[in-house]
């Protein structure tokens, strides 16, 4: 049964249409690559299944019910730019998603703390570019949740942070949770998805499974998206 779907889902800036009717159907248990160039709808599509925007046209739905306070309970969202307060230090910044979220696992947290020698006593705006973003995300994979909105997780990070970063997104998500990944660095998660959708001018262009892809076209995800769908 699809955790999140789609149905005829638009969203318009006033003239601009970022998504255009689209359908879309993702179950749990996979880890599913959102993929396009830039301003093809990724960050759009990931802010309405959060709830930050709402559609034009169509439905979204998130668990059944359409996104809001309800279904934040059990969706966790990672934005593509600093989100945590940056006065709080580490330790701080435990204790408030420790309040604020009943699935956070805080020794989860933890453990992928030390295995960074991160100072818990250490300000956040203080840590370097890569540690905030490996502490952000630590934080956003130590809750239990149904499903997992990355957007752009790896970008700006140098490759050993990315190795870090998909490691964490591998070995921290339940097998019956979703994960989506927004990206158009595709060679970079494609070792870990299992199924890709690609997004251009607001259209899907490729709902597939990784795999089968692989096999029908005899090239890698990343190749086969510079060799066929060049901008």
């Amino acid at each position: 049964m699809a955790v999140l779907e789609c149905m005829q889902l638009t969203k318009r800036y006033g003239g601009i249409t970022a998504l255009d009717h689209i359908n879309l159907s993702l179950e749990p248990g996979r880890i599913v690559g959102l993929v396009g160039p830039n301003g093809s709808g990724k960050t759009t599509l990931i802010k309405l299944a959060q709830h930050l925007l709402t559609p034009t046209e169509g439905q979204i739905l998130i668990g059944g019910m359409e996104p809001g306070a309800r279904t934040k309970g059990f969706v966790s969202y990672l934005p593509d730019r600093d989100y945590l307060p940056s006065w709080m230090n580490v330790e701080s910044l435990l204790d408030f998603y420790q309040d604020f979220y009943r699935d956070f696992d805080v020794q989860r947290a933890v453990q992928m703390l030390q295995a960074l020698e991160v100072d818990p006593r250490m300000a956040f705006k203080k840590l370097s570019k890569g540690n905030k973003e490996k502490v952000q995300l630590i934080m956003t994979m130590s809750r239990n949740a149904k499903i997992y909105l990355l957007d752009e997780p790896i970008a700006g990070v140098d490759p050993a942070a990315r190795d870090f970063i998909l490691r964490t997104i591998i070995g921290n998500y339940s097998e019956k949770a979703l994960v989506l990944i927004s990206t158009h660095l595709i060679a970079d998660v494609e070792p870990v998805l299992d199924e890709v959708v690609f997004l251009k001018h607001g259209h899907v262009e490729l709902h597939e499974n990784v795999d089968i892809l692989r096999e029908r076209t005899g090239m890698s995800v990343d190749n086969y998206f510079r060799e066929v769908y060049r901008c």
